[in-house]
């Protein structure tokens, strides 16, 4: 007789759906419960830190190249600008 191998389909067949029925399950929970969202809350905040830490890295080495470029200034007699003083001036007035 062939039933074994039917009777073992059928119940691997009501294995994978009970097994599915838990997950969808499981993860319904998981939404009601605020799971989901707070471990997006936890992921944006590390990418915040990362980049406020960034940003300090970054500003940190451009003070530091700074001060290198002043310092070769002033040892070719040449004298910095004014902290803060832009290159980006420009000779003509705008019309308002």
């Amino acid at each position: 007789m062939t039933v074994g191998p039917v009777v073992r389909r059928a119940a691997q067949t009501l294995a994978a759906g009970v097994l599915g029925v838990s997950v969808v399950g499981g993860f319904r929970r998981l939404l009601r419960a605020g799971a989901v969202r707070n471990g997006a809350v936890v992921a944006a905040s590390w990418t915040l830190r990362g980049k406020r830490s960034m940003e300090a890295g970054a500003e940190s080495a451009r003070l530091a190249m700074a001060d290198v470029v002043s310092e070769a200034r002033e040892r070719i007699g040449e004298q910095s600008p004014p902290p803060g003083a832009g290159t980006d001036r420009h000779d003509h007035d705008h019309e308002h």
